[in-house]
């Protein structure tokens, strides 16, 4: 039987002596011994979070390598690790539930506020009034769901 070393492109950047990584055309490509195994887009965050927890569930690399090569927080790669150890892929890739809504700025509270702001309220005034932070009200101000006089 002939050995075969992992033959990697120049642009790759090992994470282990057997694992790569490297970037081409937007897309990230993770190779073992030379062999593409994943990919994912360059700005797609869940994707990469399932890949390296995978690769570390695997055991091709450890937490310490995806955190040195990627510049990535060790509680972040942790914290992906629970989540695919737990639900596996759907867990990246279905949405949790708990972002999108305010339960405190329910419309009649929009309404109240938007017609204190109308009568020239400051933010941190409006926000005091009807106990919510003040950056609850430049959030809602962001997305267009109210609107600032003047």
């Amino acid at each position: 039987m002939q050995l075969h070393l992992p033959i990697f492109p120049k642009e790759a950047i090992l994470i282990t002596p057997s694992l790569a990584v490297y970037e081409q055309k937007g897309q990230v490509y993770y190779a073992y011994s030379g062999m593409p195994i994943f990919n994912h887009g360059s700005g797609d965050l869940n994707q990469f979070r399932y890949i390296t927890s995978n690769l570390i569930h695997q055991g091709l690399c450890r937490q310490v390598d995806i955190v040195r090569i990627f510049h990535v927080s060790i509680d972040s790669v942790r914290r992906s690790l629970i989540k695919f150890e737990k639900d596996g892929f759907k867990a990246f890739v279905e949405k949790d539930g708990r972002h999108g809504r305010s339960y405190k700025m329910d419309p009649e509270r929009l309404k109240r506020i938007q017609k204190q702001l109308d009568r020239g309220a400051s933010n941190s005034a409006v926000a005091r009034e009807e106990n919510v932070s003040e950056g609850s009200i430049r959030y809602i101000l962001k997305l267009g769901r109210l609107k600032k006089k003047g």
